[in-house]
């Protein structure tokens, strides 16, 4: 078996062919990032974008979301698939911010993640992007690089996070995390994986190896 890709390798060439990794879904309030997040779940940030606008436009705060028209919510949201659970998670979610939160969303991992529909990834991206606190958001992106990297054998994101949270240094979480999403998305495809314009094809053990 190949030896695990070197982290401070990997970091240093990511840096330089992502250097500036911005979060792509489109927001102005952590409020707008939380929900955002919530709708991204398998569809495309580009499809949420496509979105948001109308949804913020009618429905601007928790206390409007979570007042909303089912129906005409669920018509919104229909681009991004799964539209009525997706309807019925983002007005739950305004709720509970109202009831829980008055309205507010939290910054902190234990409170975030008490909220409908909000897990560690989605907690962590609106940790990190919102409140500029040091996170680590493991998406499918993320976990398929790093396995590909040889840092880890897990399909378990949380297990994935407690790895990098030990391999990556605190301050760069953030951007690192960031950059590895993107990689994913864009060069290490799942099923076809772009290695001949990859920056990282030969310290990669599976670029290596096929």
């Amino acid at each position: 078996m190949k030896s695990a890709a070197p982290v401070g390798e990997v970091l240093k060439r990511l840096e330089a062919s992502i250097p500036d990794p911005k979060m792509e879904l489109t927001y102005r309030s952590p409020f707008e990032l939380l929900v955002a997040t919530v709708l991204s779940a398998q569809t495309t940030d580009r499809m949420v974008n496509r979105v948001t606008p109308a949804l913020f436009g009618r429905y601007p705060d928790p206390k409007a979301l979570a007042a909303s028209n089912l129906a005409d919510l669920e018509e919104i949201l229909r681009p991004t698939g799964f539209f009525h659970r997706k309807a019925l998670h983002v007005r739950e979610l305004a709720a509970a911010l109202l009831q829980k939160f008055d309205g507010r969303v939290p910054d902190r991992m234990d409170d975030l993640v008490t909220l409908p529909g909000v897990g560690r990834k989605t907690a962590s991206v609106v940790l990190a992007h919102a409140f500029h606190k040091p996170a680590i958001f493991v998406d499918t992106h993320v976990g398929r690089v790093c396995r590909r990297l040889g840092w880890t054998r897990s399909d378990n994101p949380e297990k994935i996070e407690q790895t990098l949270s030990e391999l990556l240094p605190r301050e760069l979480w953030i951007d690192s995390a960031s950059r590895l999403l993107l990689h994913g998305r864009y060069i290490c495809l799942a099923k076809n994986p772009l290695c001949g314009q990859c920056v990282l094809s030969d310290i990669c053990p599976s670029a290596l190896s096929s």
